[in-house]
């Protein structure tokens, strides 16, 4: 590996999601009734899910280490206020991403978004480095609007998810999703 952090969507299909979601729903119930293994189990299971949505949202490898484990130790305690009304996964999502949140307000460094969709190496594919480049103009765009416009671009086009996924892990309407969507399109056109 060339030291550059480069993340690709991960797909899997729906019964292996159905599947995962029951085992975590069951750990979950377990773990808020004290099951001091099923809350272990919990956080094994979803551990690599918590870091690399940590990872591309920062954008960095030791941030995203530093928020998983803050996630791990914050789910100790909020697991109490987990309800099931939206999938495990998707409220964790939410925990992760509220944890980023909070770490980009308290961090003088604010990390860049763009690092973990696209970097430039000199040793990469050089036929692939034009792309690349575009890529990485267009992302260091999307980090510069709004909070809730960047939210929405980077679940739907960075995350691979619809407009009601998106919806419910920025706790709005699906149709405020694409509100957002459509004006950071409208400033990225002037931008680009």
């Amino acid at each position: 590996m060339n030291g550059s952090l480069v993340l690709t969507p991960q797909f899997t299909d729906t019964g292996t999601r159905s599947a995962a979601s029951a085992h975590n729903n069951a750990l979950v119930d377990r773990a808020k009734a004290g099951d001091r293994l099923a809350f272990s189990q919990l956080i094994e299971a979803n551990y690599d899910f918590i870091f690399r949505t940590a990872c591309k949202w920062t954008g960095k490898k030791s941030d995203a280490e530093d928020i998983a484990q803050e996630v791990c130790i914050k789910l100790a305690t909020a697991i109490q206020s987990f309800d099931g009304r939206s999938a495990f996964t998707s409220w964790l999502y939410r925990v992760t991403l509220n944890m980023v949140r909070d770490m980009q307000r308290s961090s003088v460094r604010k990390a860049k978004n763009v690092d973990a969709f696209a970097l430039v190496h000199p040793e990469d594919d050089p036929g692939g480095q034009e792309e690349a480049t575009t890529a990485h103009q267009i992302w260091e765009r999307v980090s510069t609007l709004p909070d809730k416009q960047r939210e929405a671009i980077m679940l739907v086009y960075g995350e691979d998810m619809n407009h009601v996924e998106a919806a419910e892990i920025m706790g709005c309407k699906e149709a405020t999703v694409s509100w957002h969507i459509h004006e950071a399109k409208k400033t990225l056109r002037g931008l680009l």
